[in-house]
């Protein structure tokens, strides 16, 4: 499916509710399939949490997860802890890309069985569940946090906890913090001490516990770029969120300060306010902790003519695409002077937006609705835009609320 996206004048005025933290709710998930006294509300509608879950609860030895990278790290977790269970864990063309080798071989380290069924070192993987018995292991501190937080999320189950040491400096360190926070939710006793992280275990008994899974912030990037590239006096309501998040991306708030977005928290929701134009500086980031944001934060800039350099993007490279190539390419094609390496992204000045411009999506959410608020400027076309459902099913029909400008070609 691709859409035309026509420029419009963005409402003056909008609400819009968004479904729970992919991230977070993914995380949930494992927890609930290992405690299953816990129970989920505001759960994310995305297409990765539905693969997530789905995978939890079939009893097929094949498993499919399409191209959810998350899914892929966490359920390897997870099934190499089901005794008596053996599963293969596969996924898309570029899933079998994306490297597992670094969270196999840390789950080695505990006792697991995990073989490689085609190119050693990714996916697919045959995974024969056991009992852990070793309660230490090592890893790169600067590798996907996704790889840690498995290991933390089937902690408690292991006999003796788990005493995990980060080699290094470490990446991510919010998406870590949210699986530590979360796991305390549910009672279980963490530290987190320099480059060392330890778990205790954990019973599996226990009265129902109910959470409230936060929305998710990554999809409230997309309206702070909204807000950035409409007029002054523009505002958007956003529901449901919390200022002290859990989630690396609630960064936005601070972030957007330099576009001339104010942000304001309420009872369960917050208020985005375009009140005054854009810093002219080059805006300098460090997005260490927060890079996926990096490609909303990067259009915005092009929107707006405005230079930015944003560093700390290494683990973009082996993502649904190789992110950084593909925002070059994409860019490049609307006019940007854009240079990349492998983990910084370098925009100039840009005076003009070239139009009617077919952005490729390259099977990455991300990419279409990072360049969806784009048509504000200028119309613009999002090649297989359906690809929004990965996190965020619901993206154009909201837009359209707001008064977008859609058809499909």
């Amino acid at each position: 499916m691709n859409l035309v996206l026509n420029p419009a004048i963005c409402n003056p005025k909008s609400e819009i509710s968004i479904t729970g933290s992919k991230s977070e709710t993914n995380r949930l998930l494992l927890l609930q399939a290992l405690f299953p006294n816990i129970v989920l509300e505001n759960t994310s509608n995305s297409d990765d949490s539905d693969v997530m879950a789905e995978a939890l609860n079939t009893k097929d030895s094949v498993i499919d997860i399409h191209h959810a990278g998350t899914a892929m790290r966490f359920l390897t977790a997870y099934f190499a802890t089901q005794e008596n269970r053996e599963v293969v864990l596969t996924g898309s063309s570029r899933m079998k890309e994306r490297p597992i080798k670094i969270l196999a071989e840390a789950l080695r380290q505990l006792g697991a069985s995990i073989s490689y069924e085609e190119k050693q070192g990714f996916p697919p993987i045959r995974i024969k569940g056991r009992k852990l018995s070793k309660s230490r292991v090592s890893l790169p501190a600067d590798i996907s946090s996704q790889y840690i937080s498995a290991l933390l999320l089937i902690a408690p189950k292991l006999e003796n906890g788990l005493e995990l040491l980060l080699e290094g400096k470490i990446t991510s360190v919010p998406y870590i913090k949210m699986t530590l926070a979360l796991l305390e939710e549910i009672g279980v006793k963490t530290k987190f001490q320099e480059n060392t992280i330890t778990i205790l275990p954990k019973s599996p008994n226990g009265e129902p516990h109910t959470l409230t899974v936060e929305s998710d912030w990554s999809s409230a990037s997309y309206y702070y770029s909204i807000v950035a590239l409409a007029a002054i006096g523009t505002e958007i309501k956003l529901s449901s969120y919390k200022k002290n998040s859990l989630q690396g991306d609630s960064a936005l708030a601070e972030i957007y300060k330099n576009f001339g977005v104010k942000t304001s928290f309420e009872t369960n929701s917050v208020t985005l306010q375009k009140i005054e134009s854009h810093n002219t500086n080059t805006l300098e980031l460090n997005l260490n902790d927060s890079p996926d944001i990096a490609q909303t934060i990067a259009v915005t800039c092009f929107g707006l003519g405005m230079p930015c350099y944003l560093t700390g993007l290494h683990t973009l490279k082996i993502k649904e695409t190789d992110r950084l190539e593909a925002l070059k390419s994409e860019l490049e094609k609307l006019g940007a002077k854009i240079k990349v390496t492998d983990d910084s992204l370098q925009l100039e000045t840009s005076t003009e937006i070239n139009p009617n411009v077919s952005i490729a999506t390259y099977n990455d959410h991300r990419m279409a609705m990072a360049f969806a608020p784009l048509s504000l400027k200028v119309p613009i076309i999002i090649k297989e835009a359906e690809v929004v459902s990965k996190s965020y099913p619901d993206f154009w029909d909201d837009l359209k609320s707001i008064g977008f400008q859609i058809k499909e070609l």
